[in-house]
């Protein structure tokens, strides 16, 4: 195993370690606060369900004798007997209804021994009840003499659930009839809605009949299988409800009565009670009937202060474990530290003396560094010097080439200006004073042309500041022209121009870079010359933040050989004496310090090209 890996290892163990035994402590501390907050929640609970079991009875028990005070009416008694006697049938339906005002019931009705309606306390209404026959009902099919049979469901006549309590009306042996009496719970329901928790009252089936929250009622505790579901349309109980399961499930059973359930419902969104989350719930057999009730205690504020003392106790674990390392950590530090103290005491020593020697090299490197900085900064003097040097040689180089061509413009107007001198003394002699004016006022053009030409000699001359300034691409190109007039005219050189937008600011030392033109367009010349067709292209655009300029001619063009040693010292493709091969040198050189390139290449129609990149006007900005 790689050295790295088992350091890894050591460094995560021992807190995997610590975390796991947090991880413990916090879980055993969470099971007892539960556990101990768990045995006084389902004190109250246990009390809580015997509140709502009261309820209940006593909602159902102050009904529970009226089916018997029925069988006790002789009316009803004589209409048993007789069932088909209109006037007895009569009496016992006013007396029914009187009844059924009286106690509050929903309603009160009575069966023949075949399970049909004879008399009900709603004979009179749309909805009643004479004459339908309720066999299919298990409060018919399970009556009985003496007790009271109990029966909760929907209502197949006006769809009004209700509480059913029915008894069997006898004489000796025989069964006379059944009394039944139909009691609403809705009162008993919004009375478990307004309790601190919620409450179901469900039948043998699983089936909710009552409940606090409203969307859980005629919900299921589980899914029912195919007898239960068959059982209930037998009956008609439910009137074809979907019964869909209420989403309880059950996470721990502590005894056959008392489980822990998590409930699907929204905090806070049934009455004033929470029902979702954790719940205890707590169930009761109700008696006389097959019914369960249930009451649930919303657990989440006890696992709430469980985790709290989980996470307290975890954190103290880890506190304490934490504790313990750093005393064990400091110990080991100490140790380490008194055996590094010795350690250091000897390296001191050994220091000391290492120091003393290395002071002595040191300080006589330092001395031969200063020498050398200072020998390289003078190199670099001498050199930047002599490439100013170097450029202002090329100049004066590039003056005595044009020096031939402009003695030539220049005695052309001297000549001019002798001839028409003379013509003057000799017309002013005569007295013809307009010839005289004539003469001299072709003087001045003359004069004006030859200073013209001595001024940009000048300026060319110039040693340059070396400072970038705004400089006009066009009007650079026009002065090189210029100075390169003579050689133009006398070889027949047709000279094109193409600038984007007529012209475009560049931001460089003029002087240096007109000194580049002149060396590439003379160049040019050079190249073309003994040719018939001799002309020289000029072109520039704008490419981002610089201008890309072309010089093309009609020349032969570059030996493709020696493409790549044209910028090289010394090296030129003239005749020997012609040149010294630093031209191009120089003009690379000078583009480079404007920030740009300079590079050749030959046209595919043939001839030499030039292309060099400056930075635009913009450059200024920056």
């Amino acid at each position: 195993m790689p050295k790295r890996r088992r350091l890894r290892l050591a460094a995560v163990l021992p807190l995997a370690g610590a975390l796991a035994f947090a991880a413990l402590v916090a879980f055993v501390a969470y099971r007892v606060a539960f556990e101990l907050s768990l045995s006084t929640t389902r004190a109250n609970a246990g009390h809580r369900l015997d509140l709502y079991a009261a309820s209940f009875e006593r909602e159902v028990g102050k009904y529970a004798s009226y089916p018997y005070v029925m069988g006790l009416d002789g009316t009803i008694i004589a209409l048993l007997v007789s069932p088909t006697d209109s006037l007895l049938r009569y009496r016992a339906d006013s007396y029914l209804e009187a009844l059924n005002d009286r106690i509050g019931t929903l309603d009160v009705f009575l069966l023949d021994k075949t399970g049909r309606v004879i008399a009900s306390s709603n004979w009179n209404k749309w909805d009643s009840f004479v004459g339908r026959d309720l066999s299919y009902r298990p409060y018919y099919q399970n009556a009985g003499a003496g007790r009271v049979t109990r029966f909760y469901g929907i209502g197949t006549t006006n769809l009004q659930p209700g509480y059913f309590l029915a008894t069997a009306i006898t004489r000796g042996n025989d069964t006379l009839g059944i009394s039944v009496v139909k009691v609403s719970l809705d009162q008993l329901e919004r009375s478990w809605a307004s309790a601190e928790s919620p409450a179901i009252l469900s039948d043998e089936h699983g089936v909710v009949v009552l409940s606090s929250v409203p969307g859980w009622k005629y919900g299921t505790l589980a899914a029912l299988d195919e007898k239960a579901r068959r059982e209930i349309a037998e009956a008609q109980q439910y009137n074809d409800r979907s019964l869909a399961p209420i989403g309880l499930s059950t996470l721990r059973e502590l005894d056959d009565r008392t489980r822990i359930v998590r409930l699907p419902g929204a905090a806070g969104t049934d009455g004033g009670f929470s029902t979702q989350g954790l719940f205890l719930s707590e169930s009761r057999a109700m008696p006389e009937t097959p019914w369960t009730l249930t009451v649930f205690t919303d657990l989440s504020e006890m696992d709430d202060l469980a985790r709290l003392w989980a996470a307290l106790v975890g954190l103290g674990s880890l506190l304490c474990l934490g504790l313990l390392a750093v005393y064990r950590q400091r110990r080991r530090h100490l140790r380490e530290i008194l055996a590094a103290r010795a350690a250091l005491q000897r390296a001191h020593d050994h220091l000391e003396s290492e120091v003393v020697e290395r002071t002595a090299a040191l300080s006589t490197t330092n001395e031969r560094l200063r020498r050398e900085v200072e020998e390289r900064e003078r190199a670099e003097r001498t050199l930047r010097d002599a490439q100013s040097g170097l450029v202002q040689a090329g100049k004066l180089a590039s003056l005595g080439q044009l020096s031939a061509g402009l003695a030539h413009e220049l005695n052309q107007p001297l000549a001019a200006l002798v001839t028409l001198c003379g013509n003057a003394v000799r017309f002013l002699e005569r007295g013809e004073l307009d010839t005289v004016r004539s003469n001299l006022e072709r003087v001045r053009p003359l004069v004006e042309r030859m200073g013209h030409l001595t001024g940009e000699l000048k300026i060319f001359a110039r040693k340059s500041s070396g400072e970038p300034q705004r400089v006009g691409l066009r009007k650079v190109i026009d002065d090189v022209l210029f100075l390169l007039n003579h050689r133009l005219t006398r070889g027949i050189v047709a000279v094109m121009i193409d600038i984007e937008g007529g012209n475009i600011d560049l931001w460089c030392d003029p002087n240096r870079f007109e000194q580049v033109l002149l060396n590439l367009i003379g160049n040019a010349i050079d190249a073309m010359e003994g040719e018939e067709d001799q002309r020289i292209f000029l072109s520039a655009r704008r490419e981002g933040g610089l201008a890309r300029i072309d010089i093309r001619d009609s020349g032969p063009g570059l030996p493709p050989e020696r493409l790549d040693h044209m910028f090289e010292p010394f090296f030129t493709t003239k005749a020997p004496g012609v040149g010294l091969g630093l031209g191009l040198t120089i003009s690379a050189g000078i583009i480079r310090d404007f920030g740009g390139e300079l590079v050749a290449s030959n046209a595919e129609d043939g001839g030499a090209v030039f292309s060099m990149t400056i930075p635009t006007g913009a450059g200024e900005a920056t």
